[in-house]
């Protein structure tokens, strides 16, 4: 049985430490990217790392996750507006509602964007959600007071 999500839902990374942040949900992008303010990359023992910055919080630069994955792959993307880059590819878990799986996730650098992540068709299927478009977080309340609470900001 599907899942119903809404437009826009707060999700948990569990794997990258965060522990929320709010994604639009994005079937018109086949990728599901995440914010990433710096990325560095390493290699260690023959496997190579991504280290990253992720502000989760919209208009809050001063609450940041340092996070590290192996890299997937590169991989050219077109966004919105047509324009092609190469981006770096992790796989990480996520957890929405009471679903968790793994999903791929595009590193680019989203601050000019209303939301730190979008979450693609590729993450919907693995899902199997059904995007309700009326609606907004119908998997759980918002993870934001949570969050600071927990940071102590």
């Amino acid at each position: 049985m599907d899942t119903r999500i809404g437009w826009r839902e707060w999700l948990v990374l569990p794997a990258l430490e965060i522990p929320g942040i709010k994604a639009k949900i994005d079937t018109g992008a086949r990728t599901s990217s995440l914010h990433a303010f710096f990325v560095e990359t390493s290699s260690a023992q023959g496997v190579e790392i991504v280290r990253f910055g992720v502000h989760p919080l919209q208009y809050r630069n001063d609450v940041a996750c340092l996070c590290q994955a192996p890299l997937k792959e590169r991989r050219i993307v077109t966004d919105s507006g047509g324009h092609r880059e190469e981006r770096l590819v992790i796989e990480s878990c996520i957890r929405l509602g009471g679903l968790e799986r793994s999903i791929e996730l595009t590193l680019t650098n989203r601050d000019s964007m209303k939301f730190r992540m979008l979450l693609g068709r590729s993450a919907l299927q693995t899902l199997e959600a059904v995007v309700d478009p009326r609606h907004s977080y119908l998997t759980g309340k918002s993870l934001k007071k949570e969050y600071l609470k927990g940071l102590n900001v």
